[in-house]
């Protein structure tokens, strides 16, 4: 019996996600596996490869024939270099880890009420340098002194009696 590693082929239309197998050469493209040593998605940016190095080292040490498709994966993750005894290749790109909504809505609500220091990354050095002098000469400004003829507003309304007799409910 043949055994090759090929792609199954899985997800929607247009949307491809396929898992690495190990099957008999006479079955179909989507037929049954003997094992499922990885998967890949292609759509992803950069594109998702996990591959069980232990297990693709032992079909391949067994006999296993990949498909090109398969080998040019195992070439990107280094198992094929490691079988054929190449030097390694170099490492894969990760995509980032992602942030959870709660940590992204807390530091746009920061953000938007003042609290952190949100700096856009979008300017320049020389552009933070020039704005930096302008913000701070701003904000004396925008900020209004205390006026002592007018009231405080607290004090106010600590005085203040209330019509409805909701206060008479508290005590």
């Amino acid at each position: 019996m043949a055994v090759k590693i090929r792609l199954l082929r899985m997800g929607k239309i247009r949307n491809p996600q396929y898992r690495i197998v190990v099957a008999d050469s006479r079955t179909k493209r989507d037929g049954r596996a003997i094992e499922y040593i990885g998967i890949y998605q292609p759509k992803e940016h950069p594109s998702v490869i996990e591959v069980k190095s232990e297990r693709v080292q032992y079909w391949l040490s067994v006999g296993a024939q990949p498909s090109e498709p398969v080998q040019r994966i195992l070439e990107k993750t280094g198992d094929w270099q490691k079988f054929k005894g190449l030097p390694a290749p170099p490492p894969l790109l990760v995509a980032p880890s992602k942030q959870s909504k709660a940590e992204v809505y807390e530091a746009e609500a920061k953000a938007a009420a003042g609290v952190a220091d949100a700096k856009p990354a979008t300017q320049s050095k020389s552009a933070k340098k020039a704005a930096a002098p302008e913000v701070a000469e701003a904000r004396p400004a925008d900020t209004k002194p205390a006026d002592p003829a007018e009231p405080n507003r607290e004090a106010v309304a600590e005085t203040a009696q209330d019509p409805a007799g909701a206060g008479a409910d508290a005590s």
